[in-house]
Parts: C-alpha cells; sequence; structure tokens
C-alpha cells in the first residue's frame, strides 16, 4: 500500500470521525430540549436525534462533494469568500426546509395534529438562524483545515526547494574547487619530473590519495576535522617534495575539536593560500602556524603565515568559493577573514558554529 494511498484513508477517516462527532455533539442539545421541553419519549426523542445528525451530514457532505469537484480549496481568499457566503445562504435554507418536513411529518403522521403544510414549511423563527450558525461553523471550519493543510505543504514543498537550490549552489562551488586544487598540485609535480623523478612519483601517489579521499567526501557538504587534517598532512608532504626545507608547518590543535565538522577542504584551502600567497614567494621560505581551538561555541581555526597582503589584490578564486560557501551552510552565523599581523605576517581566520547542522559525531 502506497503512502499516499495510506495519507488519504486516514484524511478520509479523520473526516468522517469530525462529521460524526461534531453533529453528535450538537444534535444532543436539540433532544436534551424536546425531550425535556416537548415531552417526546424515548424513541421519539432518539429518532429526532439520529434524523438531526443525519441530516447535518447530509448536507455538508453534500457542499464538500461539490467543493472538491470544483477545486474551491485552491482559490484565493478573496474568491473563496464570495462562493462560501452564498453557500452558507443556500444550507441554511435546506436545513430549515428538511427540518421542518421532519416536523410536519412529526406533528402530522405521528402527534396526530392538524398542521397547515404551508405555514409548517414557512417556519424560520428560530430554525434558520440555527442553520445560518451551524453551515457557517463547519464550513469555515472545513476551508481553514483546507487551508492550513495547503499552507503546510506549500512550507515543505519551498523547504525542498531552498534545499535543493543550497545543495546546487554547494556543488557549484565544489565543481569550481577541486579543479582550483588539482591544477595547483600538478603544477608542484611537473616542478619535479625532471628534477627528482622518484619524489615526482612518490607526489604522484599522495596526489591520487589526496583525490580519492576528497571524492569518497564528495556527497557531503561536512567533512571532520580529523579527517580534513589527515588531507593536510598529505598536501603538506607533497608540497615539501618541492619546497624541502623551505616548508615547515607547526600545529597548535585541541584534541576535543577533532571530531566536529567543518566544510570539506577549507583548512586545505588555506594551508594552500599560506604556500601560494606566502611561502612561494619567500626566498627562504618560512612556517606556517596552524591552531584549531573552542572559543565561544565556536571552533576558530587560523592559519599564519610569512606574507604581505595586499590591500588592492582581491582574494582568489578558492577564498571567494569558501566565503560563499559559509554563507550558504551556515547563514552569517561562521566567519572569514585575512588579516595582516606583525612581523610581515598574514592570518586568516576560519569561525564555524559548533551547535549548527550537528558537527559532532
Amino acid at each position: 500500500m502506497s503512502l499516499s494511498y495510506t495519507k488519504k484513508i486516514s484524511k478520509t477517516r479523520l473526516y468522517w470521525l469530525c462529521q460524526l462527532m461534531g453533529w453528535c455533539l450538537v444534535s444532543t442539545y436539540w433532544a436534551y430540549t424536546v425531550y425535556n421541553r416537548d415531552n417526546y419519549g424515548i424513541f421519539y426523542t432518539f429518532s429526532n436525534y439520529v434524523l438531526d445528525v443525519a441530516i447535518g451530514i447530509f448536507l455538508t457532505h453534500m457542499y464538500r462533494i461539490y467543493a472538491l469537484k470544483a477545486n474551491w480549496s485552491q482559490l484565493p481568499i478573496k474568491k473563496l469568500f464570495i462562493r462560501v457566503i452564498p453557500s452558507i445562504l443556500l444550507l441554511a435554507l435546506l436545513y430549515v426546509l428538511i427540518n421542518n418536513l421532519k416536523w410536519y411529518t412529526y406533528w402530522t403522521f405521528i402527534a396526530g395534529e392538524d398542521k397547515n403544510f404551508f405555514e409548517a414549511i414557512m417556519y424560520w423563527d428560530p430554525i434558520l438562524l440555527t442553520g445560518l450558525r451551524l453551515m457557517s461553523i463547519w464550513i469555515l471550519a472545513y476551508h481553514l483545515y483546507h487551508y492550513y493543510q495547503k499552507e503546510v505543504v506549500t512550507a515543505r514543498e519551498n523547504a525542498q526547494l531552498s534545499l535543493i537550490a543550497k545543495q546546487a549552489q554547494l556543488d557549484n562551488l565544489s565543481a569550481q574547487l577541486n579543479p582550483h586544487f588539482l591544477f595547483n598540485s600538478l603544477n608542484s609535480i611537473k616542478s619535479l619530473v625532471i628534477e627528482n623523478p622518484n619524489v615526482a612519483r612518490r607526489a604522484i601517489d599522495l596526489l591520487s590519495d589526496l583525490l580519492r579521499s576528497s571524492l569518497y567526501e564528495k556527497d557531503k557538504d561536512l567533512i571532520r576535522i580529523k579527517n580534513e587534517l589527515a588531507l593536510v598532512y598529505d598536501y603538506i608532504e607533497l608540497e615539501k617534495m618541492r619546497f624541502e626545507e623551505r616548508l615547515q608547518l607547526k600545529t597548535n590543535i585541541e584534541e576535543d575539536v577533532i571530531n566536529y565538522k567543518i566544510p570539506a577542504l577549507s583548512i586545505q584551502l588555506l594551508i594552500e593560500n599560506a604556500i601560494k600567497h606566502g611561502i612561494d614567494l619567500k626566498v627562504d621560505g618560512g612556517v606556517i602556524n596552524l591552531k584549531i581551538k573552542k572559543k565561544d561555541s565556536h571552533i576558530h581555526i587560523t592559519v599564519e603565515n610569512p606574507g604581505v597582503l595586499s590591500e588592492n589584490k582581491s582574494v582568489g578564486l578558492g577564498l571567494e568559493n569558501l566565503k560563499k560557501r559559509l554563507e550558504i551552510q551556515y547563514k552569517g552565523k561562521a566567519g572569514f577573514s585575512l588579516t595582516a599581523t606583525e612581523l610581515n605576517h598574514v592570518c586568516a581566520e576560519l569561525i564555524i558554529p559548533m551547535h549548527i547542522n550537528d558537527e559532532k559525531i
């Protein structure tokens, strides 16, 4: 049995349950009235009770059938309102006529009294007001339920579309970032092919491992910090084959943060940027300091390297994509900054909230 079919059955059961409960509750008042005020016996009181329930269900169910066939639940509020008012009046008049027929039949054929048919049918006070009140309440409740259901469906569809759009944006940024990373890595290997073929082969092995690891995480927006660090260490080993002693990495990582999740390839990108715009431009190279710590319900990741931050030069594609990914993933609750520090150093800082997207496993 399909899920949609099961939901349809559940809604049908709910509808009939509400119909029976609602009209039974309303008709109880009239049964009490005729039993005490008009001295009806138990049999006639019960018969009148059953007929009252049947009349209410019949009229409102006929309205439901017509409204569903005319697809009124999809109409805007103003257009629906124009159709509802005449419907309430018509249902109230039918309620009066059917109930008057019921009473005429009772008093004429059961109680044996001589009643004028026309006068009995035209009797309207207070039954018309009762019909107007009951039909207004029923129709209002019916359309409010459908309006609520439509809003729930719309909200769910909008949420799904938002997730699809978000995933498409992340996939697009990731698709741009992976070739960017691959291009820089191949440049590093190219410089080793002629100078040291054995080292170049080791570099290709490392690159293969890096790409394999990144592909395993491709279907995930986030990656554990410890897994990201494994990629970083492989990348540093790959780059040290080209820079040798000119490249050093020092780390200061709090142990209790390594199982939290961050955007994939984010630390690797900061390290890559530090090498490209810092170490590579220095004759003597330098030291890259990587720090990861918790502070105020956030994870602070800083990468500091020797270099000069040019005010006139915009950030590269990788960092620009990283900023967009943070905005999409965390909706403004994450941060990224690139600042110049003392002693001609540049510090890149990534701030990730710890309580969003269930980063810790």
